[in-house]
């Protein structure tokens, strides 16, 4: 099978044939001057063309040496981009950062996706995560925060260009698998959920935890969320409530399950796919997850709270659901309200609207709608501020501005949804 590596930096072949005997000159009179390479004139040693030629092959051989230990020091290519045979192969590939998703990377993504979209070499594609511990943790929120308190580019480069890359995915019309094996969060559900074929397995751990930064549930979250069961997707948007294993895909954000241990086989069957259609995808898939019998026994984490979260969530707005949690008094509810109760206020209200709206929308009007709520969050305060208490000081005490619910008002929202104009987002 062909492996072609693409977009990454392999270097020249440095394996050349040379002759490196150094012996000395084969004259017969080994006992004189000459015999020993000296000048039997000057004493100064005779240069022949075999010496020539041997200090010429060390030059080279100090050369290659040189080159390969540059090569060795540069930085491993933050995404992986390979043609196994007819299959495009993506591996996001920063572990120690739990591969989160940087601006570099998105901009290597997404004219691959589109040059393989098209390339008729390319029957599928597979996403898959480097190092063992996460698909992908989220956003490169760090950088995101940086640019945003200095007003640079990267603050509506970043959003923007994930978005597009977002759609691109949404919209792949060929077979794309995200194999979600590890933690899966924030950007990282942008690269997968919006594909037909999501993969879990047992060490999959999926969230959007964003209301707890000042932010909200994006990457088309707007779309996918309100379309799982009953009022699910609004309870995991407000709460960030972590979803593990084979939940994931019980809550309906992975397609199927798929032990870990047997991911690599999987992998292996897709790329050998002699007709990779979208049905013939699933019913490998399908096959692999029958016999992935791990946790099978257990129920949905959720199970015997779907009817509460829809009873307690159903409601117009965020201060409705509190007062609904406060009724319930449950052990269920009230931690629920403690939860919200730490999250930034603004976030809760915007992502609330967010999921009503997006629930009557397409991912594209989704996506321009998550764009202009983007572009207010760095305007704002609170992405910030929830950025030091939980990644940069991680007090986790963020004082959130407006403090409360009542605090925020029905026009602070309303801009946050405004146009943007000539900035808005064009898919």
């Amino acid at each position: 099978m062909m492996v072609t590596v693409m977009g990454t930096v392999t270097g020249m072949d440095m394996d050349m044939d040379m002759d490196m005997d150094t012996g000395t000159d084969t004259g017969t009179d080994t006992g004189n001057a000459a015999g020993a390479g000296i000048s039997a004139v000057t004493g100064t040693p005779n240069v022949t063309r075999k010496d020539i030629i041997v200090m010429g092959l060390r030059s080279v051989w100090r050369l290659q040496t040189l080159q390969r230990h540059m090569m060795s020091s540069q930085p491993a290519p933050e995404v992986l981009m390979e043609k196994v045979g007819r299959a495009g192969v993506i591996t996001l590939n920063r572990p120690k950062a739990l591969n989160a998703l940087n601006l570099p990377m998105i901009r290597l993504l997404y004219p691959q996706l589109k040059d393989w979209e098209t390339d008729e070499q390319t029957d599928i594609i597979i996403i898959k995560g480097a190092g063992g511990k996460a698909f992908c943790a989220g956003g490169d929120i760090r950088a995101v925060t940086d640019a945003g308190k200095l007003g640079d580019r990267l603050a509506e480069d970043f959003f923007r260009e994930e978005y597009v890359l977002n759609n691109t995915i949404g919209t792949f019309k060929k077979p794309y698998i995200a194999l979600i094996d590890g933690i899966t969060m924030g950007g990282g559900v942008g690269l997968s959920v919006h594909s037909r074929f999501r993969v879990a397995t047992e060490k999959t751990v999926f969230a959007m935890p964003e209301t707890a930064i000042g932010l909200f549930p994006d990457v088309g979250g707007g779309y996918f969320l309100p379309r799982l069961q009953g009022k699910l997707g609004l309870f995991l948007a407000l709460t960030g409530f972590r979803l593990k294993g084979r939940d994931v895909q019980r809550a309906g954000v992975a397609s199927h399950f798929v032990e870990s241990q047997k991911v690599s086989a999987l992998e292996q069957d897709l790329v050998g796919l002699s007709s990779p259609s979208n049905e013939a995808v699933a019913t490998l898939l399908e096959s692999y997850q029958t016999q992935s019998g791990l946790d099978a026994e257990k129920t949905f984490v959720l199970q015997p709270h779907l009817q509460d979260i829809d009873r307690l969530f159903s409601a117009g707005s965020v201060e409705a659901i509190l007062q609904n949690l406060d009724a319930d008094g449950s052990a269920f509810a009230k931690k629920q309200a403690e939860t919200l109760a730490r999250m930034s206020p603004m976030s809760l209200k915007i992502t609330f609207r967010q999921l009503q709206e997006g629930a009557a929308m397409s991912l594209q009007d989704v996506l321009v709608m998550e764009y202009r709520l983007s572009q207010a969050c760095m305007r704002g305060c609170d992405f910030y501020e929830g950025v030091r208490a939980v990644l940069i000081d991680k007090d986790q005490s963020p004082r959130w501005n407006p403090a409360s619910l009542a605090d925020v008002s029905d026009h602070s929202v309303d801009q946050c949804f405004s146009s943007l104009g000539e900035k808005d987002l064009r898919l």
